[in-house]
């Protein structure tokens, strides 16, 4: 079927990216419409939401609305705050009071951005979504599987964020984007004057707009106060070493905030929210041998090897380390590196390349500190 007659939602944030996104492909001959999605609401998050920025705020969903006057094309705005609120802010207040640090953008990537949406467009006539990611999709066909690449621009890709779309939903996604450089799309933007050509970036969690997780959860959850009262500072051996605010203020690796005079740099390397307390120790002990993790997607891969080696990200701005791939009976994975690696944080996303292809990836839930020989 030609381009033409094919339908894009196109995931509208405000921003320049997802403007530029709509533009192209509507000069490649696709229908497009514009659809911005409403996820906050005040009532919902407890009247935490005394700004709004980037992509939840009014001045964003009007200029995705100019966007799409300019190109006419229709826009759309849909309401899904109940479903943001019980798929991601409830996993993501969750994961904190158990002890974990988790990325909010991956599941609503998942949920939110991909499930929902397909299935509220594909209601609406669309054959595909948009989004202004940085990232690619190819088909393989001598595998028969959709995989996911890095982006030609490195330094914005976004692959990492996205590993968790599913072959279903791969199959129904674009990515205009993903052979391009930001400062070439600011230029297109710009060329066909869209009014979000120089519109800065905003890179805080959209429902903790002023990047205050402490007083997003006290407001959130009733009793927090009182269950996070006389928070116990030790070291790994058990000792007390003073008090602490709550555990769930508390990341693997943080220096700052974790009080002084111990004589050397100390650094968190885990906490214990049964007994609401905080580990510290030398740098040396945030060095671990490996990671289990949880809720596994396999992209390129079918998920029917039992083990592989990959290149390894544990975060966003990791440059990855080699590691193999153990597949366990559980649907989890066991990775061990090469080499011991540094604040490996539960609840963040472990993600596995090849080349430019994300193999598969998952949600870090153990670390594993040494390896038994």
């Amino acid at each position: 079927m030609p381009k033409k007659n094919k339908i894009v939602a196109v995931a509208m944030s405000g921003g320049v990216d997802s403007s530029v996104a709509a533009l192209l492909l509507q000069k490649q001959g696709y229908r497009c419409f514009g659809v911005t999605m409403r996820l906050l609401d005040n009532e919902l998050l407890a009247g935490t939401q005394t700004t709004q920025n980037g992509c939840c705020s009014i001045e964003s969903v009007n200029d995705a609305r100019r966007v799409c006057e300019k190109l006419n094309i229709p826009f759309k705005v849909l309401n899904l705050s109940y479903r943001f609120y019980d798929e991601v802010v409830h996993n993501f207040i969750d994961e904190y009071l158990a002890g974990r640090t988790p990325n909010p953008c991956v599941l609503c990537n998942r949920k939110i951005k991909w499930e929902a949406l397909i299935g509220i467009t594909r209601e609406m006539g669309a054959d595909f979504i948009a989004t202004g990611h940085y990232a690619r999709i190819a088909f393989n066909e001598q595998t028969r599987r959709y995989e996911l690449k890095k982006a030609k621009d490195l330094r914005k890709d976004q692959s990492y964020a996205l590993w968790a779309i599913e072959q279903k939903n791969l199959a129904r996604t674009l990515f205009p984007l993903g052979y391009l450089t930001k400062p070439e799309v600011r230029e297109i933007a710009r060329n066909h004057g869209l009014i979000t050509a120089h519109k800065s970036e905003s890179m805080d969690i959209c429902f903790i707009p002023d990047n205050n997780y402490k007083r997003f959860l006290y407001k959130m959850v009733k009793g927090l106060n009182e269950k996070l009262t006389h928070g116990e500072l030790v070291d790994s051996e058990g000792n007390l070493l003073g008090e602490q605010p709550g555990y769930p203020f508390f990341t693997i690796g943080q220096r700052r905030g974790i009080g002084k005079g111990f004589g050397k740099p100390m650094y968190v390397i885990g906490t214990d929210p049964v007994k609401n307390r905080v580990i510290i120790g030398e740098k040396e002990k945030l060095f671990s041998a490996g990671l289990e993790a949880r809720d596994i997607n396999f992209v390129s891969l079918d998920g029917q090897v039992a083990e592989f080696r990959a290149l390894t990200k544990i975060r966003y701005n990791d440059a990855g380390k080699m590691a193999t791939v153990y597949l366990q009976e559980t649907g989890r994975v066991r990775v061990v590196f090469d080499e011991p690696q540094k604040a490996i944080t539960p609840g963040q996303s472990v993600v596995f390349y090849e080349g430019e292809c994300i193999l598969a990836g998952g949600i870090i839930d153990k670390v594993i500190h040494t390896i038994k020989q």
